[in-house]
């Protein structure tokens, strides 16, 4: 089952922002999106639920360093993505 990733106008302004900051995370950060849109399940990913003000959400991660937060919804096989960056600006 493949999934829809949606990308939000607010989303698309810190992920132009992100890839400025780290344009040697370009590469990770597109294959995290490929993968995330295959399968956002994949073991790679370290897929995990949130807590706390963002327990709606999900994190997964570019690299040891650099996450992506995000809604997902099964039952529309989408995924909304909603920020990206280091640990400390997504939670």
């Amino acid at each position: 089952m493949s999934y829809t990733l949606v990308f939000t106008e607010q989303y698309n302004r810190r992920a132009l922002r992100f890839i400025k900051r780290h344009p040697d995370l370009k590469k990770p950060y597109l294959k995290t999106l490929q993968l995330l849109e295959i399968n956002p399940f994949h073991p790679s990913l370290r897929c995990h639920a949130l807590q706390g003000k963002l327990a709606h959400c999900h994190s997964v991660s570019i690299n040891l360093s650099y996450r992506i937060t995000l809604e997902l919804q099964i039952s529309d096989a989408e995924i909304i993505l909603l920020n990206v960056g280091d640990h400390d600006a997504v939670y």
